[in-house]
Protein backbone atom coordinates (compact mmCIF):
# COMPACT_ATOMS: atom_id res chain seq x y z
CA UNK A 1 0.00 0.00 0.00
CA UNK A 2 1.93 3.30 -1.11
CA UNK A 3 1.21 5.97 1.50
CA UNK A 4 1.64 9.75 1.36
CA UNK A 5 2.63 10.61 5.35
CA UNK A 6 1.23 14.48 6.09
CA UNK A 7 2.58 16.24 9.45
CA UNK A 8 0.26 19.58 9.74
CA UNK A 9 -0.55 21.95 12.27
CA UNK A 10 -4.09 22.33 13.07
CA UNK A 11 -4.24 25.92 11.41
CA UNK A 12 -2.83 24.02 8.39
CA UNK A 13 -5.38 21.76 8.26
CA UNK A 14 -8.93 21.61 5.40
CA UNK A 15 -12.20 21.64 6.78
CA UNK A 16 -11.88 18.20 4.86
CA UNK A 17 -8.91 16.82 6.89
CA UNK A 18 -10.57 17.54 9.98
CA UNK A 19 -13.87 15.96 9.14
CA UNK A 20 -11.91 12.83 8.38
CA UNK A 21 -10.00 12.65 11.49
CA UNK A 22 -13.10 13.02 13.24
CA UNK A 23 -14.75 10.59 11.28
CA UNK A 24 -11.64 7.95 12.07
CA UNK A 25 -11.49 8.67 15.81
CA UNK A 26 -15.26 8.04 16.13
CA UNK A 27 -15.27 5.20 14.06
CA UNK A 28 -12.27 3.35 16.34
CA UNK A 29 -12.55 4.84 19.79
CA UNK A 30 -16.34 4.98 20.01
CA UNK A 31 -17.65 2.59 17.83
CA UNK A 32 -15.23 -0.44 17.39
CA UNK A 33 -13.98 0.08 20.68
CA UNK A 34 -16.91 1.12 22.67
CA UNK A 35 -15.18 4.08 24.80
CA UNK A 36 -17.50 6.68 24.48
CA UNK A 37 -16.21 10.14 25.40
CA UNK A 38 -15.47 13.72 24.36
CA UNK A 39 -13.02 13.29 21.71
CA UNK A 40 -12.91 16.88 20.60
CA UNK A 41 -11.32 18.08 23.60
CA UNK A 42 -10.11 21.43 22.65
CA UNK A 43 -6.33 20.12 22.62
CA UNK A 44 -6.53 19.30 18.99
CA UNK A 45 -5.71 23.53 18.41
CA UNK A 46 -2.53 23.17 19.89
CA UNK A 47 -1.49 19.87 18.35
CA UNK A 48 0.30 18.76 15.62
CA UNK A 49 -1.88 16.01 13.72
CA UNK A 50 0.25 13.02 11.60
CA UNK A 51 -1.90 11.60 8.80
CA UNK A 52 -1.23 8.55 6.41
CA UNK A 53 -3.53 8.57 3.42
CA UNK A 54 -3.63 6.04 0.61
CA UNK A 55 -3.95 6.84 -3.11
CA UNK A 56 -7.58 6.75 -2.60
CA UNK A 57 -6.78 10.21 -0.14
CA UNK A 58 -8.62 8.01 1.89
CA UNK A 59 -7.24 8.81 5.83
CA UNK A 60 -5.42 4.97 6.91
CA UNK A 61 -3.56 6.13 10.24
CA UNK A 62 -3.49 9.46 11.95
CA UNK A 63 -1.80 10.19 15.53
CA UNK A 64 -1.72 13.60 17.58
CA UNK A 65 1.25 15.15 18.48
CA UNK A 66 0.70 16.99 21.70
CA UNK A 67 3.50 19.62 22.65
CA UNK A 68 4.35 20.44 26.73
CA UNK A 69 1.44 21.75 28.43
CA UNK A 70 -1.17 20.40 26.65
CA UNK A 71 -2.09 16.71 27.72
CA UNK A 72 1.56 16.69 30.31
CA UNK A 73 2.85 20.36 32.07
CA UNK A 74 6.02 18.72 31.67
CA UNK A 75 6.26 16.39 28.50
CA UNK A 76 5.85 15.88 25.22
CA UNK A 77 3.10 13.29 24.24
CA UNK A 78 1.33 11.17 20.84
CA UNK A 79 -2.30 10.51 21.21
CA UNK A 80 -5.21 9.55 19.91
CA UNK A 81 -3.08 6.62 18.11
CA UNK A 82 -5.76 5.19 15.59
CA UNK A 83 -5.35 3.10 12.07
CA UNK A 84 -8.20 2.63 9.85
CA UNK A 85 -9.73 -1.23 10.44
CA UNK A 86 -8.50 -1.39 6.20
CA UNK A 87 -5.48 -1.04 6.87
CA UNK A 88 -4.72 -3.16 9.72
CA UNK A 89 -2.02 -6.27 9.63
CA UNK A 90 0.77 -4.74 7.77
CA UNK A 91 3.35 -2.89 9.78
CA UNK A 92 1.26 0.88 9.87
CA UNK A 93 0.92 0.70 13.41
CA UNK A 94 5.24 0.55 13.71
CA UNK A 95 5.45 3.17 10.86
CA UNK A 96 2.78 5.42 12.83
CA UNK A 97 4.21 5.74 15.72
CA UNK A 98 8.35 5.60 14.62
CA UNK A 99 7.18 8.69 12.12
CA UNK A 100 5.15 10.49 14.87
CA UNK A 101 8.05 10.09 17.35
CA UNK A 102 10.37 11.65 15.05
CA UNK A 103 8.26 14.68 13.97
CA UNK A 104 7.50 15.20 17.67
CA UNK A 105 11.89 15.47 17.66
CA UNK A 106 11.79 17.46 15.14
CA UNK A 107 9.08 19.97 16.49
CA UNK A 108 10.58 19.86 20.11
CA UNK A 109 14.23 18.70 20.46
CA UNK A 110 15.11 15.16 21.63
CA UNK A 111 13.46 14.53 24.52
CA UNK A 112 11.01 11.90 26.28
CA UNK A 113 7.72 11.43 24.71
CA UNK A 114 4.94 10.01 27.15
CA UNK A 115 1.78 7.63 25.79
CA UNK A 116 -1.13 6.87 27.51
CA UNK A 117 -2.31 3.78 26.37
CA UNK A 118 -4.41 0.08 26.51
CA UNK A 119 -2.77 -2.61 28.43
CA UNK A 120 -2.98 -4.51 25.22
CA UNK A 121 -0.50 -2.37 23.36
CA UNK A 122 1.94 -2.88 26.20
CA UNK A 123 4.16 -5.22 24.28
CA UNK A 124 3.78 -3.11 21.10
CA UNK A 125 5.13 0.12 22.32
CA UNK A 126 7.74 -1.49 25.00
CA UNK A 127 9.32 -2.88 21.32
CA UNK A 128 9.23 0.41 20.12
CA UNK A 129 11.54 1.30 23.06
CA UNK A 130 9.20 2.85 25.73
CA UNK A 131 9.03 2.02 29.14
CA UNK A 132 6.50 1.73 31.13
CA UNK A 133 4.17 1.52 33.99
CA UNK A 134 1.15 0.62 35.49
CA UNK A 135 -1.74 3.69 35.74
CA UNK A 136 -2.26 4.73 39.01
CA UNK A 137 -5.68 6.29 38.50
CA UNK A 138 -7.47 3.05 37.77
CA UNK A 139 -7.96 3.38 33.89
CA UNK A 140 -6.76 0.75 31.37
CA UNK A 141 -4.27 2.71 30.18
CA UNK A 142 -0.55 2.34 31.18
CA UNK A 143 1.87 5.43 31.63
CA UNK A 144 2.73 6.92 35.20
CA UNK A 145 -0.02 8.93 35.87
CA UNK A 146 0.30 9.96 39.36
CA UNK A 147 -1.40 13.28 39.78
CA UNK A 148 -3.85 13.41 42.82
CA UNK A 149 -3.24 10.20 43.56
CA UNK A 150 -0.53 10.49 46.54
CA UNK A 151 -2.61 8.95 50.17
CA UNK A 152 -5.48 7.01 47.93
CA UNK A 153 -6.33 3.34 48.55
CA UNK A 154 -7.33 0.94 46.50
CA UNK A 155 -8.58 -2.35 46.71
CA UNK A 156 -8.53 -4.63 43.54
CA UNK A 157 -10.42 -7.76 42.38
CA UNK A 158 -8.03 -10.33 43.94
CA UNK A 159 -8.48 -9.49 47.12
CA UNK A 160 -5.95 -7.11 47.65
CA UNK A 161 -5.34 -3.32 48.45
CA UNK A 162 -2.80 -0.95 47.81
CA UNK A 163 -1.83 2.42 48.84
CA UNK A 164 -0.15 5.49 46.87
CA UNK A 165 3.33 6.27 49.00
CA UNK A 166 6.66 6.51 48.89
CA UNK A 167 7.05 2.36 48.61
CA UNK A 168 4.52 2.45 45.91
CA UNK A 169 6.16 4.60 43.61
CA UNK A 170 9.50 3.62 44.05
CA UNK A 171 8.27 0.09 43.18
CA UNK A 172 5.84 1.13 40.19
CA UNK A 173 9.37 3.24 38.89
CA UNK A 174 11.72 0.70 39.21
CA UNK A 175 9.90 -2.33 38.26
CA UNK A 176 7.47 -1.65 35.50
CA UNK A 177 4.93 -3.82 34.12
Amino acid sequence: MKLTWVCKTFEALSGAEVYVIGHLRQEVFVVEQDCPYLDFDNLDQICAHMMAFNEQNELMAYTRLVPKGGSYENDISIGRVVTSPKARGNGLGRQLMEKSMDSCWELWGKQNIRISAQDYLLKFYTSLGCKSCHSLDGSKGTGPTFQGMWGKSRSFSDGSSGTVDENYVRESLLEPL
